[in-house]
């Protein structure tokens, strides 16, 4: 009898395949945290392939800063409308409304940690228990901590100390009332395995991880996207620029790379033989060493 064996981007579809349907086997309300990205588009992918031919058989669930790129928006409705799935958008300009959160002031203010509230009152306003994302842990540091399954108390904090063993790959979803669980099919994924992925799947993506024209501003050692909600840029020249992003966030954060790669092949190339880590551009990670870890622990995604 001949052997069976899967290539590696097979084994790394299988295994979060296997992860989304033991989100589907031991939770009653789980969604799929979509912000539009790569990561939340692959994941939303191999949630339809888990459960073809079937329907995706939970919602998509978007948090919106208010100052998403247009895009994004777009790509985000399309996609819900093609799936045929429920798409639930959490409003941070809600929760400023409502008094839960302050607006940050100055010239490098942002709502990106203001998601944190606007995420965990819409989790406890939908009864929702574990919420698939698409971190991966080659991100950032904090994010190389996460299990599986990662579980968030009654208040929807982490506490990377104290994490549940995976032992075998058993996954422990197992909670109390009013705790829920964040789910990671992908953690073991790095970018080039999700650009190679996307390339052998032909997987549809927002036009802003191509090569375009844009205006733009230098600050913080990086090109920010001008736009309306960028703060006090009349000292600051704005230029256009070739360029792409490699992660997608909040518009006033989002820092871009020149580029010349208007094709996903391309990209993965450039990625394979890029030194600069794939968040090295976004502002929220450079507000301390421990930016990510700290927003973690308080419920960010």
């Amino acid at each position: 009898m001949d052997k069976y064996y899967l290539d590696y981007l097979s084994e790394l579809e299988a295994e979060a395949i296997y992860v989304i349907r033991e989100v589907w086997a031991q939770f009653n309300k789980p969604v799929i945290l979509f912000s539009g990205g790569k990561d939340s588009i692959l994941v939303t992918h191999l949630a339809k392939k888990a459960f073809y031919p079937a329907k995706i058989p939970f919602a998509l669930m978007h948090v919106d800063t208010g100052h998403n790129f247009p895009e994004t928006i777009a790509f985000r409705d399309e996609i819900a409308k093609k799936l045929e799935v429920e798409l639930i958008v959490a409003k941070v300009q809600d929760s400023i409304d409502k008094g839960r959160v302050a607006e940050e002031k100055g010239k490098n203010a942002t709502r990106n940690a203001l998601q944190i509230t606007t995420l965990l009152d819409a989790i406890e306003e939908h009864k929702i228990d574990c919420a698939l994302g698409g971190a991966r842990r080659d991100e950032e540091k904090a994010r190389a901590k996460e299990r599986f399954f990662s579980h968030r108390d009654d208040f929807g904090q982490w506490d990377p100390k104290n994490q549940r063993p995976e032992l075998w790959n058993l996954l422990n979803g197992n909670h109390f009332e009013g705790e829920h669980f964040r789910a990671f099919p992908i953690s073991n994924w790095t970018e080039l395995d999700v650009w190679n992925y996307i390339c052998r799947e032909n997987i549809e993506i927002p036009s802003l991880y191509l090569a375009h024209e844009r205006k733009m501003v230098w600050r913080n050692d990086t090109w920010l996207p001008y736009s309306e909600y960028l703060q006090d840029v009349n000292d600051e020249d704005i230029v256009t620029k070739r360029v792409r992003f490699r992660t997608l966030g909040d518009i006033t954060i989002t820092g871009a790379i020149e580029s010349d790669c208007d094709t996903t092949e391309k990209i993965a190339m450039e990625v394979a033989s890029m030194k600069m880590t794939e968040r090295g551009n976004r502002s929220d990670d450079k507000r301390s060493e421990s930016a990510m870890e700290d927003r973690k622990k308080q419920g960010y995604f």
